[in-house]
């Protein structure tokens, strides 16, 4: 039974998450990618928690929990990075206004 529920939460969980990024306009996917690196880190810590809990008898639970840090910590570190492209490119180009205004 617990599986079941674990399951329909997942359901629920990805259809939601769907239904909201779905109602975004796109040019507010990146900044909304980069504001979320907070679920990120709880999702990393999820998948830490299930790796800790796997039972060492079991390979495939080890693997799936292997798995799921792997791609937590990728899916943070990336978020980071767009994170830190996007303020460089504003960065930039506040800049460049900054030297145009106090040349005139």
């Amino acid at each position: 039974m617990e599986g079941f529920t674990a399951l329909y939460i997942f359901m629920l969980a990805a259809f939601t998450g769907y239904e909201v990024i779905s109602r975004v306009p796109v040019i507010l996917h990146t900044p909304l990618m980069s504001g979320s690196n907070f679920v990120h880190g709880v999702v990393l810590v999820g998948a830490m928690v299930v790796l800790g809990h796997a039972d060492a008898d079991s390979p495939l639970q080890l693997a799936i929990g292997f798995v799921a840090v792997f791609l937590g910590a990728a899916n943070a570190a990336g978020g980071y990075v767009v994170t830190e492209r996007m303020l460089a490119m504003f960065n930039k180009s506040g800049n460049k206004e900054a030297k145009k205004g106090g040349a005139q």
